[in-house]
């Protein structure tokens, strides 16, 4: 009976996040209020029906459900349900909206219609997972991927704006005049950009329009903000997970393939952190440095699985 009530939530978990995704591209745009308020109470049902089928399935297990890689994914999914709801990030939800739900949509995608049905099945804990640490070491990873991955997405955004012409696209009531040689924004991070670039050349001209500005300062604080906090807890993952393998294997650190890239993983966020921090290197350069980790976070979650190699390959079709 607990099964067939969690695959009823699991479903309708995924058709809410299916039709809060489809007006994305419209509400990125303009600011439609029925959208919005669809689209908030769509991602509400969705985030109430995943942390059911999710407190189900640990009642059914008797232990947090992230014991596999179907398992690793709908939490995933729940997290970025739960940033969704909970970020405040200002006035540009139509930006949040767009990376967030397609997000938590494509993860429950593939744990429910890619993954073996014996993978989605519960089970019990394989003797390497039967610890205390289990809460702390894989919630704190899991809620560090969700966040880093919502930073990078912003990040990619950003990049996009230096590159393209993409920045027109949200300003849709403005146009770059080139008798105006000043921006209104006050952001350290658009004065930082004036001072170092050539005020004549693309794609730092849209800086002098203020509301473009504001948005690239708007992506760049809350890409730095989730970034930030992903970080912190990806440290504490690490760590927990090193006195976790020195319970169960003697020793701290075995360079397994998952242990390496995620310190690959934490080396490139502490790249970007550095010089977002330092000031010196503004613009694409950091925002490149957090787009690399968006793919560093994906190899280290999903990638070393997918192939099955290294200690923490138990997950995957077992």
């Amino acid at each position: 009976m607990y099964t067939d009530i969690e695959y009823i939530f699991v479903n309708i978990s995924f058709v809410m996040l299916f039709f809060v995704t489809l007006p994305n591209p419209i509400n990125s745009f303009y600011e439609v209020n029925r959208l919005n308020y669809f689209s908030k109470n769509g991602m509400t049902i969705a985030f109430l029906r995943s942390t059911s089928s999710l407190a189900i399935r640990c009642f059914q297990t008797k232990h947090l459900p992230l014991g596999n890689s179907y398992e690793s994914l709908m939490f995933l999914s729940w997290g970025f349900s739960f940033l969704y709801l909970n970020l405040n990030i200002g006035s540009q939800n139509g930006l949040s909206s767009a990376i967030l739900a397609p997000s938590a949509t494509l993860t429950h995608a593939f744990a429910t219609l890619s993954l073996p049905q014996k993978m989605q099945q519960s089970t019990a804990l394989v003797p390497a997972l039967q610890s205390q640490w289990l809460m702390t070491h894989v919630s704190t990873t899991s809620i560090s991927y969700a966040t880093l991955l919502c930073g990078s997405s912003l990040a990619i955004v950003l990049l996009s704006l230096f590159y393209s012409k993409l920045g027109s696209f949200f300003i849709l009531d403005l146009e770059y005049s080139p008798k105006s040689t000043k921006c209104n924004c006050s952001s350290s991070f658009c004065n930082n950009i004036r001072k170092q670039t050539n005020v004549q050349s693309f794609p730092y001209s849209l800086f002098y329009n203020s509301q473009k500005c504001n948005l690239v300062n708007y992506l760049d604080k809350w890409s730095y903000r989730a970034i930030s906090l992903g970080f912190s807890f990806l440290t504490i993952g690490i760590l927990s997970g090193a006195v976790w393998a020195n319970e169960a294997r003697g020793s701290y650190w075995s360079w397994d393939p998952k242990e390496t890239w995620a310190l690959v993983t934490r080396l490139v966020y502490a790249i970007y952190l550095h010089t977002r921090i330092d000031g010196k290197w503004m613009g694409e350069g950091p925002a490149t440095a957090a787009s690399m980790g968006f793919f560093s976070v994906w190899i280290c979650f999903l990638g070393v699985n997918l192939v099955g190699v290294g200690l923490h390959s138990y997950g995957w079709l077992v």
